[in-house]
């Protein structure tokens, strides 16, 4: 693919000078705080048990929340515009790691870095919306020719496999998801995105049907009508949630009153710490959490409107797609409404290194709103 060059006056051009989206960055900032009191509710007293120290994961989460906010800055007052010629070595770079993730509890999803762990399915989700906002931006009306939006489902299925390998089912859906908005939204044909759909559902289940490819999932599945048919195994996890979600009513015991965090919802600090929510703060607590991701998910099209290229309005599309998406499938897995994918809640969920990536990514949404108010000057 060829590269598109930025001219050199265009590229010393700082986009800091605009104004940036404030109503977005006000509601990073609160969804950020939010989840970072939350973490510590449900966090610690696991880690009191298995660390010897309450304070362990808000510890570590708070050093890589302030560096994600540091990310997110930098990024805002990076022109947006660049990170079009790095989109392939940015997706070179993550189909490379992925490759060599060392295994670990049976798959190979992180990369241990000492200090913490690092999931490549974090960079890949990044990758596939700088590559596809450079094609669908590249090929602008050609992009429903067979030849070019064969190109897309190379570039898509290279990854995709990679990320069922792992073995990493909730980053595969989420992927898919997210090129498919982004190809719909570009303007990709009603009649390509049932194909493409067809087709990623094929895959996703071939791997679920295989032996020894995604060998967990099946389970999953198995237990996902039925949780309560294997209530110390498969089930656990799930019964929990319910029942954290449940005792919490509408206004919930209060925050920092869970029950089920003392050593009942297994890790609670990480997938399922939205059943934590629920039960401390109710279904009025849930609701505002919902309502914010909302609010984010909306704000974050606006700027992509509001765009004054189309590069920089598909990255704001999928960047925020990203965020809404994982937030939707992480309550629909807590709730129990789809089988457990074992998908983290952004913003709230443990991994530092995931939140700095996140937060990073904020930064580039806001650099977009940057340019087009700077414009408007």
């Amino acid at each position: 693919m060829k590269q598109i060059e930025i001219p050199l006056t265009q590229k010393v051009k700082k986009v800091g000078r605009g104004n940036l989206d404030v109503t977005f960055l006000v509601l990073v900032l609160l969804i950020l705080t939010f989840g970072l009191i939350m973490l510590f509710s449900a966090s610690y007293a696991y880690a009191y048990y298995h660390e010897n120290d309450s304070f362990y994961y808000i510890k570590r989460q708070l050093i890589f929340a302030a560096g994600g906010v540091i990310a997110m800055i930098v990024a805002s007052h990076m022109d947006y515009r660049n990170w079009m010629n790095l989109a392939e070595p940015v997706l070179g770079v993550t189909l490379v790691i992925v490759l060599f993730c060392p295994e670990i509890n049976g798959v190979h999803r992180w990369i241990p870095l000492g200090f913490t762990t690092f999931q490549p399915s974090e960079i890949a989700k990044f990758a596939i919306v700088l590559m596809f906002a450079k094609m669908i931006t590249l090929y602008g009306e050609r992009l429903n020719q067979m030849r070019i939006m064969l190109r897309f489902l190379i570039v898509l299925g290279i990854v995709v496999i990679l990320m069922v390998l792992e073995p990493h089912l909730s980053g595969t859906i989420l992927i898919i998801s997210i090129a498919g908005i982004m190809l719909f939204i570009g303007g990709l044909n009603g009649r390509w995105i049932a194909v493409a759909g067809g087709l990623a559902v094929s895959v996703v289940a071939a791997a679920i049907m295989i032996p020894g490819v995604v060998e967990y999932a099946r389970g999953r599945l198995e237990y996902w009508l039925d949780p309560f048919a294997d209530t110390q195994g498969l089930g656990y996890q799930t019964i929990q949630s319910l029942l954290a979600i449940g005792s919490g009513g509408v206004m919930g015991l209060g925050l920092g009153n869970s029950r089920q965090k003392y050593l009942y919802v297994p890790e609670p600090q990480n997938d399922f710490i939205f059943s934590i929510v629920c039960e401390e703060l109710g279904l009025v607590g849930a609701a505002i959490v919902v309502i914010l991701f909302a609010l984010l998910v909306w704000r974050g099209y606006v700027i992509a409107i509001r765009a004054k290229d189309k590069f920089g309005s598909m990255l704001a599309v999928g960047l925020t797609t990203q965020v809404g998406l994982q937030a939707l499938l992480n309550v629909a897995v807590v709730t129990n409404t789809i089988p457990n994918t074992g998908i983290s809640l952004p913003f709230f969920s443990y991994g530092g290194t995931a939140l700095m990536m996140l937060l990073a990514q904020m930064g580039v949404i806001l650099s977009v709103s940057r340019r087009a108010n700077m414009e408007k000057q």
